[in-house]
């Protein structure tokens, strides 16, 4: 089987139940973030060496695919599909870990710049991409195209673990953290 279909050519692709709709489409840039996400939490896990940050971030990765295929789906003919669903025990899980870590880190006294390792900054481009995805995700629902709502709840807290991953990654690496320090 060819990787290439030229099906796309033309500029239209199909979501996951056949509708046709423009490689632009709302839709198809949100499930595109995704995987952009998705990516960068492979680049976190190839520059963090703590081994239960790399289990939880590759559990966040299959969730990512989860919410990927939702965002992918027609929702008028989803039902008829075998679909994997997130589950509010996904969203709780992230609570726990951000519960976990924050218990280890200072508290924060000032906002933080990103920087000073490059696992802290890739950590911090996730973040942005994740909180991205979710401005994606409420323009969807804006425009009153289908998103589950707990694809959003997911990506909200997702973006949080990843703020809190950041400052935790810092810590285990005894990287100082970068106050901003605004300009009077």
């Amino acid at each position: 089987m060819k990787i290439y279909t030229k099906t796309g050519d033309l500029g239209k692709t199909s979501l996951i139940g056949g509708t046709k709709v423009p490689k632009n489409h709302i839709r198809i840039e949100t499930y595109g973030t995704v995987d952009e996400l998705n990516s960068y939490i492979g680049l976190i896990i190839d520059h963090v060496t703590d081994k239960h940050t790399k289990t939880v971030l590759k559990e966040v990765q299959d969730r990512l695919f989860t919410v990927g295929s939702s965002l992918a789906c027609d929702p008028d003919k989803e039902p008829r599909m075998k679909i994997p669903d997130l589950k509010e025990k996904d969203i709780v899980a992230l609570e726990k870990e951000i519960d976990s870590m924050s218990d280890s880190i200072p508290a924060m006294k000032h906002f933080i710049l990103p920087g000073g390792h490059v696992s802290v900054s890739t950590i911090h481009v996730a973040r942005c991409v994740c909180r991205r995805c979710e401005r994606l995700c409420v323009n969807m629902q804006e425009e009153e195209l289908f998103v589950e709502p707990l694809v959003i709840k997911y990506i909200n807290r997702l973006s949080d673990y990843l703020f809190v991953l950041a400052r935790y990654t810092s810590h285990q690496l005894g990287v100082e953290e970068i106050p901003w320090k605004p300009r009077v």
